[in-house]
C-alpha cells in the first residue's frame, strides 16, 4: 500500500465498491435548516494526545452550546469504537479507517444541521486533512481544534492508566509512546490545556465559535436552560 507524506493513509472517498449509485440531494436546503435551528451545522474536530482533555472539553462545550439553543452532539473515540468502529484496532490502517468513518458520519450529521463535536486523538495529518475534505465536499464548516498538552502533562494525568500500561508494554501502538502524534500545522484554534482550566478552554472555544455558527446574539449572550428563544422561532 502506498503511504502519503506523514503517517496517515490516503482514502479516495470517490472510489466506491458499489456500482450504479448516485448521491441523492435532499429537498431541504441548508439555509432552511439553519433558519429553523437558529444556527449553521458544522464539524468541530478536537485532536490531541490521550489525556489532553478532549472529551472533557467536548462534553462541556456540548452543554454550553445546548444552553444557547444549539443542536450539538459529541462523537467520542471510546464510544465510536464500541459500535461503528467495533471491528477496528489501532494499526495504522485501522486508525485511518476509523477517522474516515467518523468524518463521514460527522458530515451527515452536520448536513442535518447539527454542530458535531468530534473528540479523537486522530494522530496523523493526512487523516485529519481527509476529515476536513469530507466536510468541505458537503459545503460544511470544519474547525480543527488542537488540544495542546505536553506528553509529560498527559502522562501525569493518565486518568485511565493507559500511559502506565503502554510504558509497561501492555498496550501496543499507543500514541505518544510507541506511535507518533503529528502536530497540526494550521489548526483554527489551539487550546493549551496544560496551563488552562477546562472552563477557560471552553470559554475560548465558545468565543471562537460565537460569530461562526450564526446564533442570534441575544441567545448567545444570555445562556440558560431552557432559553425562551429556543421555543420562540418563526419556522420558515
Amino acid at each position: 500500500m502506498n503511504h502519503p507524506p506523514y503517517g496517515g493513509l490516503s482514502h479516495q472517498r470517490i472510489k466506491t465498491k458499489s456500482a450504479n449509485i448516485t448521491w441523492s440531494k435532499g429537498a431541504i436546503p441548508s439555509g432552511l435548516r439553519a433558519a429553523r435551528n437558529g444556527h449553521m451545522g458544522a464539524v468541530v474536530w478536537l485532536t490531541g494526545l490521550s489525556g489532553s482533555g478532549k472529551s472533557t472539553i467536548a462534553r462541556e462545550l456540548e452543554r454550553e452550546l445546548f444552553n444557547r439553543c444549539v443542536q450539538a452532539y459529541v462523537l467520542d473515540g471510546d464510544i465510536v469504537r464500541q459500535g461503528l468502529s467495533a471491528n477496528l484496532g489501532f494499526s495504522r490502517e485501522d486508525r485511518a479507517e476509523n477517522i474516515r468513518r467518523v468524518a463521514e458520519v460527522a458530515r451527515l450529521m452536520a448536513d442535518a444541521g447539527l454542530v458535531v463535536i468530534s473528540a479523537f486523538i486522530s494522530p496523523y495529518l493526512a487523516d485529519r486533512q481527509r476529515a476536513r475534505e469530507i466536510a468541505l465536499e458537503g459545503h460544511l464548516d470544519f474547525f480543527e481544534i488542537f488540544i495542546d498538552a505536553s506528553l509529560a502533562a498527559c502522562e501525569q494525568r493518565d486518568p485511565k492508566d493507559l500511559y502506565k500500561k503502554a510504558r509497561a508494554g501492555e498496550i501496543k501502538e499507543f500514541t505518544g509512546i510507541n506511535t507518533p502524534y503529528e502536530i497540526p500545522d494550521a489548526p483554527e484554534l489551539i487550546l493549551h490545556t496544560d496551563r488552562q482550566t477546562p472552563g477557560e478552554s471552553v470559554a475560548l472555544l465558545l468565543d471562537f465559535l460565537k460569530l461562526r455558527l450564526g446564533v442570534a446574539p441575544e441567545v448567545w449572550a444570555a445562556p440558560q436552560l431552557p432559553h425562551p428563544a429556543c421555543c420562540d422561532r418563526t419556522h420558515p
